[in-house]
């Protein structure tokens, strides 16, 4: 007999804004079958003094003597990855139990339960419940079956990595004349350590530098906004490879997303604390950037590839262009009914028509299938816009994503 899996742990961070309101939640939370569950101020380590932290300013000034929860819950019986979609609705439902009681789910960590119990810090703890796990329902749940994905797209080559550096320093070189000009997410192009050092093993890895210089670990910074102009001009330039002009539409897809996934991911945070979002000035310059550099490539539609042509259409949605163009076009991109392609044109379209009925309906299309949708959309603090916004960059990469033909695989 095949030895049984070991025990899985998730440890919830809960934030309320009173303890009267944690301990609430933490009653909750045991009563959903959690072995361990404690209360603490937030930033409760500046109030001991033996801690580093003693005396020092809060992390977070906006949770200011708010209350957090932290709680043990137990899965036992199973692999990990077969508890996946169980594990969405135990989020979900974590999430609901702290929008009850006024506050927000914080986060989680996930491990082998003993050593999680083993290190689960019991100051502030307020049940206990001796080798408890949460109840499973037999047979545990699974992902939706997922619709086709629609007709392969022309393969669109990414390029020798030689290739590629040469045909981008020609553009930073052509951009900028002067050192003086050149923005710090390209200076490094033009530094001789650069021209003189080791080349690149792929080109994917150069993209992939290129992209961190312009926004280190996807973050829009002022370099960003600075950035733009750049980038936007490499896509069009034609001695870039089609693959690598979709890598670098990629990126710009990101960037114009970063403030609506933002959004989503804090619309529980906000609520609680009675705020209203607002994107940062560099998420919402980066974006405007990038719109008001759009029409160029968009004027070379009838040019493009169908694959191109889909990664145009979803640029301008993010950036809010309301192209006819780009709308009438997607009409006649490959994406047969039923398939996954057929409901992200359908999220495209609604987004550049402003059409909120068909939005509405695109979105509960994405969600029957795709479950990371399904759990984003459950809270009702999420705005829909700012929800498909948010999910638009990975939902056309990934289906673009199969047109790339890398280096290796070039004939």
């Amino acid at each position: 007999m095949s030895e049984a899996p070991p025990a899985w742990g998730v440890q919830y961070t809960l934030s309320l804004p009173s303890e009267s309101a944690a301990r609430a939640a933490a009653a909750e939370l045991s009563g959903m079958g959690h072995r361990l569950t404690a209360v603490r101020v937030h930033d409760h380590f500046r109030f001991v003094p033996s801690s580093f932290w003693y005396g020092q300013p809060s992390m977070d000034p906006e949770l200011e003597g708010w209350w957090q929860v932290f709680s043990l819950a137990i899965y036992s019986g199973y692999e990990r990855m077969a508890l996946e979609p169980f594990f969405r609705s135990e989020r979900i439902r974590v999430a609901h139990a702290a929008r009850a009681h006024g506050g927000f789910q914080q986060g989680y960590s996930e491990g082998h339960a003993a050593t999680l119990e083993g290190v689960f810090a019991r100051n502030g703890l307020v049940h206990e419940q001796a080798g408890a796990n949460v109840a499973l329902p037999s047979p545990l749940p699974k992902d939706p079956a997922r619709p086709p994905a629609g007709p392969p797209w022309k393969g669109s080559e990414v390029g020798e990595p030689a290739v590629l550096v040469q045909a981008v320093v020609a553009v930073a070189e052509r951009m900028y004349s002067s050192a003086e000009d050149v923005p710090d997410a390209v200076g490094w192009l033009l530094d001789e350590e650069f021209a003189f050092g080791e080349p690149y093993g792929s080109t994917g890895e150069f993209l992939g530098d290129l992209a961190d210089a312009a926004a280190h670990q996807g973050t829009c910074t002022d370099t960003t906004v600075e950035a733009v102009p750049f980038l936007m001009e490499l896509v069009c330039d034609d001695n870039v490879a089609p693959g690598s002009r979709l890598v670098l539409l990629g990126d710009l897809f990101r960037l114009a997303a970063s403030g609506p996934a933002a959004a989503v991911s804090l619309a529980d945070r906000i609520t609680a604390l009675g705020g209203a979002w607002e994107e940062s000035a560099a998420e919402y310059l980066t974006r405007r950037a990038i719109g008001s550099k759009l029409s160029r490539l968009l004027s070379r539609w009838e040019d493009e590839s169908d694959a191109v042509r889909f990664a145009l259409a979803a640029l301008a949605a993010l950036c809010g262009t309301r192209d006819q163009r780009a709308l009438s076009g997607l009409a006649a991109l490959p994406a047969p009914a039923g398939s996954s392609r057929a409901d992200v044109v359908s999220l495209v379209a609604a987004l550049l028509g402003g059409d909120q009925g068909g939005l509405v309906s695109a979105l509960d299309r994405l969600a029957s299938w795709l479950p990371s949708v399904a759990e984003k959309a459950a809270s009702p603090n999420v705005d829909l816009q700012s929800l498909g916004l948010a999910i638009l960059p990975n939902l056309v990469l990934e289906d673009v994503a199969s047109g790339i033909v890398a280096e290796h695989d070039q004939p």
